[in-house]
């Protein structure tokens, strides 16, 4: 074979290559239509992407900035839900970040995201806490918590995955309920870069206060983009 035709064909490969399609994971997606900016979000415990804090999220984010969400569907253990169910999802982990994987994947090369944020709610908050602690070179620009939770030990406890992120944080937690608690083990990590904002009345379902929450989101993630 000829020199230029072992070239034409290296060059055919490499632009195969080059356009593979990064297919979306299963989830809820909102277009940013000429935004550069995403917000891949995750929800909680045995619940689905448009449930309970990431659903009105997911939609004020697009709404009030522009920008793209994509609400991933996690994985879900069967059985009964509960503050000691929580240790059967670390085997749904490495599944958990193959997912977040995907989505970071198909926002930057399907949809030309440049930016991306990464939200977790409760189980979704250990879930993506644990993957940016085992993946700091995501190329994530921010992480936002809700309703975070500290049981258990690594990778399970928030807490810990948090204590060596380097990237910007924003800590949103009900100040009623059992969230404080584990907040106030995070106070240590405030700083220009970590910010911590308390939602009065809330419980940990944030229930009726879903307008607060996606308030504080929002204005946070202004910030960042500013």
């Amino acid at each position: 074979m000829s020199r230029a035709k072992r070239t034409v064909i290296g060059l055919f490969v490499l632009l195969i290559a080059s356009t593979v399609y990064a297919e979306m994971p299963e989830g809820k997606y909102l277009a940013g239509k000429d935004s550069k900016i995403g917000v891949i979000l995750a929800h909680g415990q045995g619940q689905d992407p448009d449930s309970k804090v990431v659903g009105p999220l997911r939609k004020a984010i697009n709404k009030e900035l522009g920008f793209h969400t994509l609400s991933l569907q996690m994985p879900v253990v069967p059985g009964k839900r509960g503050p000691e169910s929580f240790r059967s999802y670390e085997s749904t982990f490495p599944d958990a970040y193959q997912r977040i994987q995907a989505a970071i994947e198909f926002l930057k090369k399907e949809i030309w995201v440049e930016r991306m944020y990464l939200m977790g709610y409760s189980m979704g908050g250990r879930m993506t806490s644990a993957f940016l602690a085992n993946h700091p070179d995501s190329g994530i620009a921010g992480y936002i918590g809700v309703g975070l939770l500290a049981g258990g030990e690594v990778p399970m406890n928030t807490n810990l995955n948090l204590r060596n992120m380097k990237i910007p944080v924003l800590d949103v937690y009900a100040e009623d309920d059992r969230d404080a608690k584990f907040a106030e083990n995070r106070k240590a990590f405030v700083s220009e870069r970590f910010k911590q904002v308390p939602i009065p009345g809330a419980k940990h379902d944030y229930s009726g206060y879903e307008d607060q929450v996606n308030a504080a989101v929002i204005t946070w993630l202004r910030d960042q983009s500013k």
